[in-house]
Parts: structure tokens; sequence; C-alpha cells
């Protein structure tokens, strides 16, 4: 009987060895992680955008700093409340969030999540290097970069091991050419032998074993859809897997029912490559805004709402497209003129469903 192994990431044991995706803005927010972290799993809160509708925002506010400082400010004000919630939810369970290190308040919300009982922090879109810094009085709280090379994770070992004195509790190991959102690899590399996980994933656990020495779990993600695709991740030497599409056609995902539906009504062949504002190419749902976004259409509105990046092709060249107000428009039902990140399994789903039946259906013994 084929039975999946517990998933131990630092001080935590998760009885399934599953982390559900941050998806970004309020597409995996408290509801969906506590349902996650409650059915065996780790749940994981997106700390991207939180602030944008709640009450602590104003966006009829002047274009500017002020505005700049309320959005990052509502952004920490609506993380504690969604950390609250998540507990609230799942008094016992693994919680965590997601938080890109492109974004300007990263420092801010990885404080503010540590402080609020977060038990672990995923921070990607780009290398995590000063994160132990943020991290020192709360030794408890796991830190798990996303990479997508081993090159990438070695870099951080190095630079955690000199200048903080530690490792990470785990990596994941994001395939750009499967994933959904924003991907850790240019457009002319995606297809490279390099970047795919029958390739990485064995590298990467054989650099943690020999040249570390540590035990530091490997996670896969990217285009994991099911128990055949978690138990090839696992053979292939990762310690777990990371879902983000499977987990958003389920009842407690926290974006709009009308976004859950376009999903479930998508076709493998509706998944698309789409540019983004921070420079590296997006997998996404094809709709209006999609077609509009890989044609650079001039109706495309390019204002720049909150500057709430370091690098924005958006603010800094009037490029492309906002990409917190595309994200927030489909995440509250316009599910045409807003963007839809989804990762290569898009269009598989057959009903929305409760988190406790998929979960069952991921982990029962084979």
């Amino acid at each position: 009987m084929n039975t999946l192994p517990p998933l131990r990431i630092g001080q935590y044991t998760a009885r399934y060895p599953i982390i559900q995706g941050g998806m970004g803005i309020r597409i995996s927010g408290a509801k969906l992680a506590a349902a996650v972290a409650n059915a065996g799993g780790i749940g994981i809160i997106s700390a991207v955008g939180l602030g944008l509708n709640s009450p602590y925002f104003d966006p009829s506010q002047k274009a500017g700093r002020n505005r700049r400082e309320q959005f990052f400010e509502a952004n920490r004000l609506a993380l504690i409340d969604e950390l609250n919630l998540a507990r609230s939810l799942s008094p016992a369970g693994i919680i965590g969030i997601n938080i890109m290190v492109a974004a300007q308040d990263y420092e801010t919300l990885v404080r503010t999540a540590i402080e609020h009982g977060a038990n672990l922090i995923i921070a990607g879109a780009g290398l995590p290097l000063g994160l132990p810094a943020y991290t020192q009085a709360h030794p408890e709280v796991a830190l798990v970069p996303i990479v997508s090379t081993t090159r990438a994770a070695r870099l951080i070992c190095q630079k955690w091991q000199r200048q903080h004195h530690r490792l990470p509790d785990a990596f994941i190991v994001e395939n750009p050419q499967t994933a959904g959102g924003h991907l850790g690899a240019k457009l002319e590399d995606l297809n490279s032998p390099r970047l795919a996980a029958k390739q990485v994933i064995p590298e990467l656990t054989n650099y943690l074993q020999a040249e570390i020495s540590e035990e530091i779990p490997v996670i896969a993600a990217g285009g994991v859809w099911d128990r055949t695709d978690i138990d090839w991740m696992l053979a292939l030497g990762a310690s777990g897997v990371q879902m983000g599409t499977r987990f958003i056609t389920t009842n407690e995902c926290d974006a709009d029912r009308r976004y859950k539906e376009f999903h479930l009504h998508a076709h493998p062949e509706d998944v698309v490559l789409v540019p983004s504002p921070v420079g590296m190419p997006g997998r996404a749902l094809r709709n209006s805004f999609a077609e509009r976004a890989i044609a650079n259409s001039p109706d495309l509105e390019k204002r720049c709402l909150t500057s709430c990046l370091h690098v924005c092709r958006c603010r800094d060249t009037q490029e492309t497209y906002c990409i917190v107000r595309a994200l927030d428009r489909a995440s509250q039902g316009d599910v045409e003129n807003g963007l839809i990140f989804a990762g290569s399994n898009a269009g598989r789903a057959q009903q929305i469903i409760p988190i406790a039946e998929l979960m069952q259906e991921l982990t029962a013994s084979l």
C-alpha cells in the first residue's frame, strides 16, 4: 500500500507532503489556507496586495507618496486580519505566507507575518538573501525560498551561512515550464532542459546531501495536479509538492465564484504566456485582457496604482499594465478584464469541490 509520507519543515510536521501555493490577489487567503491546514497540508496566504480591497485603503486618493504609503500600511493591516482569521479557523494547523522579494513592502510584510503567528515564510520573485535578518527574533518560523535552479539555491545557502549562520528550512523548486503566475525564467529560456523538474530536483537534492550535509526538504512546484504527479515528484527525490491551480476550483478558495468557474470551464489550450510589468513572462488563462496584453494593445490601462514593485515597467516606462489592478479585477470576478494566472494543468478540473474532498483524493492510500 502506497501511503504518502509526512512533511517536516523546520519545527513543523504536516500530515501530508502538500503545500497549497500562494496565489494573489486574494485567491489564496485565510479561508483556503485554513481549510488546507485542517486537512493535513500546509496552508499559505498570499501577502500580495491584500490591502487593495480592504477598509484600510482609499484608491480615490491622489497618486503619489501618500497613496503608496497608505497602500503599504493597508497591506500590513490586512495581512494581520488574514492571519488572525486563518488561525481562528485552524487553531492547530500549519499556516504560512507567500511574499514577493520584488515587493517594496517585502520586509514589512515578513516582519508583520512573524509577529502575528505565521509558521513559515515562503519568499520568491527574487532571491531572499536578507530574509534571515528580518526573522532573527523568531527562530521558530521556517524560511523557505523559491528557486528554479540549483545555482540559485547554492547562492542562498552560501550567503545565509556566511552572513546569518543558518540555512533554509526547505526549498521550493518551481518549474517555470509548467507553473502558473510569474515565471522564474526569461521567455527564451523556458524550454531549456536544465529547468525541467526531472533534472533540477535530483540535482538539488544531491547538492544538499553531498555539500551541505543537512536534511533540507526539496518541494516540487509547477504542474502538480493529481496523486500520480505527487508520487512522481517524490520518486525524483522531492520531500513534498506545492500545488496552486488545483486548489482554485474548491469551495474554500477565497476568489470570487466567477473566477473559479472561469477555471472550471477552461480548456488546456486556453493556457497562454503573457508579458508582465516585472519583466518576466507569466502563465495565465486566455481572456480579453490576456489577448490585449499579448498584443500590447494601446487600450491597456498603463497607469501605476500603488508603485508596489521595486522594478515595474508600467510605472517606470509606461509599458504593459498595472499588475495589481489586473489581478484584483480578476479575483473580484471581472474575468474578462482581469489577469487570471494559471498553471499548465488548468482546464482539467471537473467540478468545484470542498478542500476535504480534494485532499482525500490526493492522499488516499493506493
